[in-house]
């Protein structure tokens, strides 16, 4: 049977090769040629392997190529004159060639896993069919070389052409060997638009609590790279399989949660998946728009014709997006960044220049232009109602935004042609009050913009200290 194919038969399925599996080719780049080409000149077995294979089936150029071979790691080290121990106990030695460093793994048979993500113990063997089928999915289980050909015992390839993610023998002993596999499943199937084979599905609603063993840091990745894929509405999966009841359980509440307003045409979750497609695959673009409405559930209210409301739910949600980026351990930077076009995201100013530049300095300039972005993704997910007029409203903030950078206007503290050196000159030693002042004169240039001259704003400060009765130092 397929997934459980014992060492005799897959031994003899590479010695009884399909035809159409013996003609496959794969053009191996030339560094990788070289240190399979050094392994095998000195007696041990060596063949690219995993993701390469898949993506090189695919039609696509492979960012990374590992190579799995017979040697041990010290003996793969004797060979080569520069190496990283990157894993020695695991069995990879980083062979450095030029500035390029390959992974090279030695076959091994893992042993029991205890944690959910490791191996007690690792024993290396001569068998390169042990190690194909310790491997996560029948996609990623394949070896080749020129001599061999594709080493395929798990039926890779027909689950490639087939568009199927399918696990490597049992699927519930690969996912209770490391929990992680059952969110990479639905990973990769966003990466490809695979569908995941059923036996597969099952066992991830049996195991999906598992997850809750595996580090923030893990999940992360995982969801970072299935957000940012040609095929986020396979964040639709996460909540069908059980997964994102573990690992983000706001997302269920999300999707439990109907919109019944003139604006909106489907379930919170349903419309942050299509803002999700409507987004480039950027990853600050992408998780705006999977956090910008995650409080609607907590602000949801509902009047008395029925009609549902989200009062004060884009500054909910940047708050809640904020526990959730940091309960996921993401840097400062990204979760900055991805909570204030959450907090902003429903922010229309008037369309005129002045307003437009207040609502820059109110924002932040950082969060433009993503922020036109983050509208109209969020636009396009609603109904259809008064979306043309809501999209013509982005187009003319966005082109009033372009204007004020094209035209220089003053947006920022910076930009002020009076600085806090010249206020302090004046006599004031008070920090606080010569940031009083620079903000005065901010909001002054925000109103006019040719008042951000020297002579105009130094007049200002004196005005503005003879109102608030604050005397000068004699100069």
């Amino acid at each position: 049977m397929r997934g459980k194919v014992g060492m005799e038969t897959m031994e003899s399925r590479l010695e009884h090769k399909p035809e159409e599996t013996q003609k496959i080719q794969i053009r191996l780049p030339e560094k990788v040629k070289q240190v399979m080409d050094r392994l095998e000149a000195h007696g041990y077995e060596a063949y690219a392997v995993g993701g390469c294979i898949r993506d090189s089936l695919l039609g696509r150029v492979p960012t990374d190529w590992d190579i799995t071979t017979s040697a041990l790691p010290g003996q793969v080290k004797a060979l080569f004159p520069r190496t990283v121990d990157t894993g020695l106990v695991h069995g990879t030695v980083t062979v450095m060639i030029g500035k390029e460093g390959f992974e090279v793994t030695t076959y091994r048979i893992d042993g029991e896993y205890t944690d959910g993500r490791h191996p007690k113990e690792v024993i290396f063997t001569p068998n390169l069919l042990e190690d194909l089928k310790r491997r996560d999915f029948t996609i990623n289980a394949m070896a080749y070389r020129e001599q061999d050909g594709l080493i395929d015992a798990f039926d890779g390839a027909e689950d490639l052409a087939a568009g199927r993610v399918r696990c490597v023998g049992n699927p519930l002993d690969r996912f209770g060997e490391d929990a992680l596999r059952m969110l990479r499943a639905v990973r990769f199937a966003a990466q490809l638009d695979f569908q995941i084979e059923a036996k597969t599905q099952e066992a991830i609603r049996v195991l999906a609590p598992d997850l809750r063993r595996i580090s923030a840091e893990r999940i992360q990745t995982e969801l970072v790279k299935l957000a940012v894929s040609p095929h986020p509405e396979y964040m639709r999966e996460l909540y069908a399989l059980g997964i994102s009841k573990v690992i983000l359980p706001e997302f269920d509440r999300m999707m439990e949660t109907g919109q019944n307003h003139p604006h909106h045409c489907m379930s919170v979750g349903e419309h942050t998946i299509a803002a999700m497609q409507h987004t480039a695959p950027d990853k600050t673009l992408r998780l705006a728009m999977l956090f910008h409405d995650i409080a609607k559930p907590l602000c949801k209210t509902t009047d008395a014709d029925g009609t549902d409301h989200f009062y004060g739910h884009p500054a909910q949600s940047a708050a809640l997006a904020q526990k959730v980026l940091r309960r996921l351990k993401f840097d400062r930077a990204t979760m900055d960044a991805v909570c204030a076009l959450v907090c902003w995201h429903d922010y229309n100013p008037k369309l005129t220049r002045g307003k437009v530049r207040r609502a820059i300095v109110t924002c932040g300039s950082e969060q433009f232009p993503a922020i036109f972005a983050v509208k109209r993704a969020d636009i396009l997910a609603q109904s259809d109602y008064q979306r043309a007029e809501k999209l013509d409203y982005v187009d003319h903030y966005e082109k009033l935004y372009d204007i004020v950078v094209k035209e220089g206007d003053c947006i920022s503290l910076k930009q002020l042609a009076v600085h806090g050196r010249d206020i302090l000159a004046l006599g004031i030693c008070q920090g606080r009050q010569v940031g009083e002042i620079l903000n005065m004169l901010l909001e002054l240039v925000m109103e006019d913009p040719d008042k951000n001259k020297y002579e105009d704003l130094m007049q200002a400060v004196r005005d503005y200290l003879e109102k608030n009765h604050t005397g000068i130092a004699e100069m």
